[in-house]
């Protein structure tokens, strides 16, 4: 595949919660994830690119080839079936190139180039495919694509406290409920909140996996431009308020990068206006960028 990506980036990643779960822990009753050493929240590199496939979900409305393979209620092996549709290869029979055997091994999956080709197909039908890669050995087999684009945990700059507020409904589900409660019909329950956090993730985008997978210059307009806006889309009572506050990407001229990321990332400092208080707005932290001495070849971008 040819793509015009031809720089490697690395990037910084600030976002904060007011009054929200910005990721909650299905194993400890959905409670805010924090790092238990430390007391700093934490949120899943999962979270963050579900965020972004929701993003391009709804500004491109799934059309290739900005589809969406993992998107919520997919069926992941009825999508790599499309892909050998697409191509016009039919599983139920040999495979068309004798080199790929005479017959087929196992009915309706996919073998020798096949499987390459499908593999190319689906990356060109699906972002997150060519953006974050994906597992399609499953099924009719589409292989495994190793994607360009990763990203790290999330973690917060400070310890978070986690709130736990008892709400009331006005309301039952069912009227057993309202006879046991003689006509006062409430439902009581739980929720969890984080008072306020900002929190930082580190991302990377390589040149070399950009190529094998087709993520182009387009692609990556597109995933900076999710960054910055993905959380403005992304409303819940859960989540409260969720903004990303800073995007700093480090740009280099070259496919294999002229500075490490972690350097790069030091250059990145954040630090509160006033320890005397506890944080509760962006305003308590101020970020700041080491623009000396910068190392040949790295260009600094700051977004939104």
């Amino acid at each position: 595949m040819n793509t015009d990506l031809k720089n490697r980036y690395d990037f910084v990643l600030v976002f904060d919660v007011q009054d929200g779960n910005p990721n909650g822990d299905p194993d400890a009753g959905n409670l805010p994830r924090i790092d238990p050493e430390t007391g700093r929240g934490l949120v899943t590199d999962v979270c963050l690119k579900r965020k972004v496939r929701n993003y391009v979900h709804m500004i491109k409305e799934l059309k290739p080839p900005y589809d969406i393979f993992v998107k919520e209620k997919a069926v992941l092996n009825q999508n790599i079936e499309g892909g050998y549709a697409a191509l016009g290869i039919d599983l139920n029979k040999p495979p068309a190139d004798e080199k790929d055997g005479r017959k087929r091994n196992d009915k309706g999956i996919g073998q020798g180039k096949e499987v390459d080709k499908v593999r190319e197909q689906m990356c060109k039908t699906y972002y997150d495919i060519r953006t974050f890669g994906a597992v399609m050995s499953t099924g009719a087999n589409a292989g495994q694509v190793r994607g360009p684009v990763q990203f790290t945990f999330a973690r917060s700059i400070d310890q978070i406290a986690t709130l736990e507020h008892s709400i009331t409904r006005m309301a039952v589900a069912t009227e057993a409920e309202a006879e046991k409660q003689s006509g006062d019909n409430r439902t009581m329950g739980r929720k969890n909140t984080v008072p306020y956090g900002l929190y930082v993730a580190h991302g990377f985008i390589s040149a070399h996996l950009a190529a094998q997978t087709g993520f182009s210059q387009e692609d990556l307009d597109l995933l900076w431009k999710a960054l910055c806006e993905m959380f403005e889309h992304d409303r819940s009572a859960a989540r409260g308020l969720m903004a990303t506050r800073k995007l700093v990407i480090f740009k280099h001229d070259s496919a294999l990068g002229n500075a490490l990321a972690h350097a790069l990332f030091e250059r990145v400092g954040i630090t509160r206006t006033d320890e005397t208080k506890p944080p509760r707005q962006f305003s308590d932290y101020e970020v700041k960028i080491n623009r000396d001495g910068l190392p040949k070849g790295i260009t600094i971008i700051e977004k939104p």
